[in-house]
């Protein structure tokens, strides 16, 4: 009788569009269709008296119902002053992202006939700490088990790897979103996809586009009209303007002008939108992606990194002309359109698979060896016998139908990098305040490290740790510089004289997870930290949206 593997579905939890995937019995990643028989679903929810609608209908009523619905907020994500009030109901992010996975995932289940528990949920390589938990909590309120959250270009990465059997090469993903950029270099290989660093910003993206349009269109009008008062505060020319300006975007993608009617009370216009204007109001959004780049590539030959093989464009406003030819343009290379809408979300059901296979060979080999799981998962890969895998690769391809090859291609390492640094505030010989960075942004995670700090004074009753996050990769920079992201208060024994040792450790795990150890060398007093902050929906107040979002239907 054949085993069937447990399915992990893949996520891509966009901006402006989502969309979820698995892996079928042929190691093939599927994108499945939403209700409306689309295979990406608008990020956009709308508050309709005790139902919430997500998708096409919410994206409708975005302007004309403003008070009712919520459009971008994954750039909210980890915001702890976003609010979205809806009946005198507080609602934060991750608790209205979790609507669009429960639509996401309501349509798979009716398309499949299956039941979902587990995904994998991408996310920005560019987003800190309080924006993946952000993301993770947001699967949790949805009634999911969250197994991983994963970077969106190591998510593409993988989807092209696996697909083109690729020999070695390093590429870079050039992820142009609906709301974030992000640019990354990547080596692939048949065993091993490694990022090597990242760059990029979660405030840019197509909207940008759109609203440079918008911008453009509106100062037209007043100039052909003679209306001087702003007409994006009439509701129904602001909707219509939105929805205008994104599918003028699109027709320029393939023709070299369009024409936008505008009404505004009684006055009527239409403005013509050519592709050369198009790339004029928004040069300023694309020179800002390729300083990025730019940026990332000099992170890179810091690493040893001082070529690359190929540029994959990701992400559906990679899809403008402007993008692909200012790239050419500037490094000389052509650039690989690969599956913009769906890559990431394939990317991420190929890891969940990973995953799922992973998790059953463990199994057998704890089985063969007469360990316990938990004892073969926390052993270094080079303690299991390479006989003993491959016995257990032999027996689950058997037992579950899959070739030993598709099993076996599973095993492939993914290594990833932290795309910020993090480090604790201590005083410089004493005297200044500056912030220390024991992680530096694009280590590559998991990251152990452990550095010695002293007591500032004589006799002092505790230390301060303030942990702090930044995008700034050197050793040492000044506090304003970086944000607080947690702090805690050690408690030392007295009579210690001053610079007493203090050891501060930092383990980051593949996920973006902090733990922090401030250990008294003295008398062994410890403080363990794990990064919690009132930024994320925690506690009480998390099993209060948990209640009230089963209470609530997604349509």
């Amino acid at each position: 009788m054949r085993e069937e593997l447990k399915k992990i579905y893949g996520i891509d939890l966009g901006t402006t569009y989502s969309c979820i995937a698995y892996v079928d019995e042929h190691g093939k990643p599927v994108i499945v269709p939403n209700a409306e028989n689309e295979r990406i679903t608008p990020s956009v929810v709308f508050f309709d008296e005790d139902n919430v609608i997500v998708g096409n209908e919410a994206k409708a009523n975005a302007v004309l119902a403003s008070g009712q619905v919520v459009a971008f907020v994954k750039r909210a994500m980890g915001d702890p002053n976003f609010l979205f009030e809806y009946n005198g109901q507080n609602h934060k992010p991750e608790e209205i992202s979790s609507f669009i996975l429960r639509k996401l995932v309501k349509d798979a289940e009716q398309n499949t006939g299956e039941k979902i528990t587990d995904v994998v949920i991408t996310c920005p390589a560019y987003f800190g700490i309080n924006e993946r938990e952000a993301t993770r909590i947001a699967g949790d309120i949805a009634g999911l088990n969250v197994r991983q959250i994963i970077n969106e270009p190591t998510a593409a990465a993988i989807s092209y790897g696996m697909a083109e059997n690729t020999e070695k090469k390093v590429v870079l993903v050039y992820d142009l979103g609906g709301g974030t950029f992000d640019i990354t270099m990547i080596d692939i290989s048949p065993e091993s996809i490694e990022v090597i660093c990242t760059g990029g910003d979660h405030n840019l993206g197509g909207k940008d586009w759109d609203d440079a349009v918008i911008q453009y269109l509106v100062s037209q009008f007043q100039e052909e009209t003679g209306i001087t008062e702003d007409i994006l505060d009439d509701p129904d020319t602001c909707q219509s303007l939105q929805l205008a300006a994104e599918k003028a975007k699109k027709t320029l993608s393939s023709r070299d002008k369009t024409r936008i009617p505008i009404v505004y009370g009684t006055e009527k216009a239409g403005i013509e939108l050519t592709r050369e204007k198009f790339d004029e109001v928004t040069e300023n959004l694309l020179e800002r992606t390729i300083s990025l780049t730019k940026d990332m590539l000099e992170e890179a030959k810091k690493k040893g990194y001082s070529t690359f093989d190929e540029i994959l464009l990701v992400g559906g406003s990679s899809r403008m002309p402007q993008v692909p030819e200012r790239i050419k343009q500037e490094l000389n290379v052509e650039p690989k359109l690969f599956d913009p809408d769906e890559s990431v979300a394939k990317g991420a059901a190929l890891y969940g698979w990973k995953l799922s296979i992973n998790d059953e060979l463990i199994k057998r080999v704890a089985a063969e060896t007469g360990k316990s799981v938990e004892e073969i998962k926390e052993a270094p890969a080079e303690d299991i016998p390479e006989e003993v895998m491959e016995q257990a690769a032999r027996t689950l391809a058997d037992e579950s139908g899959l070739t030993l090859g598709a099993v076996k291609s599973s095993r492939v390492e993914v290594k990833n990098v932290c795309s910020k640094s993090f480090g604790v505030v201590a005083l410089e010989r004493g005297e200044t305040e500056l912030v220390f960075n024991l992680v530096l942004k694009n280590s590559t995670v998991p990251v152990d490290v452990c550095q010695q700090f002293g007591t500032h004074e004589a006799n002092q009753e505790n230390v301060s740790v303030r942990i702090m996050e930044n995008e700034v990769g050197e050793e040492t920079i000044l506090p304003e510089m970086a944000k607080e992201i947690g702090n805690g208060l050690l408690t030392i024994p007295p009579g210690l004289p001053a610079n007493s040792p203090i050891e501060v450790t930092f383990k980051l795990n593949e996920e973006g997870r902090l733990d922090i150890t401030a250990l008294e060398v003295t008398d062994k007093r410890k403080l363990d930290m794990i990064i919690e902050t009132d930024s994320i929906l925690q506690g009480e107040e998390l099993e209060e949206a948990k209640t009230r979002s089963q209470n609530i239907a997604v349509v």
